[in-house]
């Protein structure tokens, strides 16, 4: 009864929800689209974070994506001992990599008094949740190995039969918890995208890898104390 709930009816609201109140968003709130930086008011500690966070995690993610859509490429992949052992080394690291970026994102909405004041409700949600997530994934790297090769027989035939709207859960009801609960925390993410400012991965361009810092010129107008 839980499997079915976690694994077929919340997806499935989640997807439902995620889309339709994206759409809402867009019609009557299209400014929050952007990721409403906070940059201005610190950059040193967000610079390292936002590097750390967003190459790892996109590179992470490319490698689900890859082993969801190219199941057949992705085994061909790890044909070979030696690539899968560097895709577990690699994947790890990256983790790492993000969990540290995560906390530097954490760490500076609490040390930082104005970024404090601005951070909301959603944003401590969105923050823990993804934190969680990631330390999931690393966990799970950690303790059951060669996760780049189960994935294809679990992960993979249920999100297929998802998108087929013939759910099936075999695969997934035999796993341990753990494991669970890291599939079902990427629903979570997904039902938090149209509440929060992770809606902004889906604008376009996707420019924040590589657009310039952001210059603020401020246009005041001089008193008669200042001039003289």
């Amino acid at each position: 009864m839980i499997d079915d709930l976690l694994f077929i009816a919340f997806p499935y609201t989640a997807t439902v929800v995620a889309i339709v109140m994206t759409i809402v968003r867009y019609r009557t709130n299209r400014f929050t689209y952007s990721s409403l930086s906070s940059q201005l008011f610190e950059n040193s500690i967000l610079s390292w974070a936002s590097v750390a966070w967003h190459y790892a995690i996109l590179i992470i993610l490319a490698a689900h994506l890859g082993a969801t859509l190219f199941p057949g490429l992705w085994t061909r992949l790890l044909g070979g001992r030696f690539l899968l052992y560097m895709l577990e080394i690699t994947g790890m690291g990256l983790a790492l990599v993000s969990i540290f970026g995560m906390l530097l994102f954490i760490w500076r909405r609490l040390s930082h008094r104005r970024v404090r004041i601005i951070t909301t409700p959603g944003d401590w949600l969105l923050l823990i949740a993804l934190l969680a997530q990631v330390i999931l994934g690393f966990l799970i790297a950690s303790l059951y190995r060669w996760g780049a090769t189960w994935y294809l027989h679990t992960a993979t035939p249920w999100l297929e039969s998802l998108v087929r709207l013939s759910p099936q859960i075999a695969p997934l009801v035999p796993l341990p918890w753990l494991i669970k609960l890291h599939f079902a925390g990427g629903f979570v993410i997904l039902l938090l995208l149209p509440f929060t400012r992770l809606i902004h991965v889906i604008t376009l361009p996707v420019s924040y890898l590589w657009r310039p810092y952001q210059l603020i010129i401020w246009n005041r107008r001089q008193t008669r104390a200042s001039r003289g």
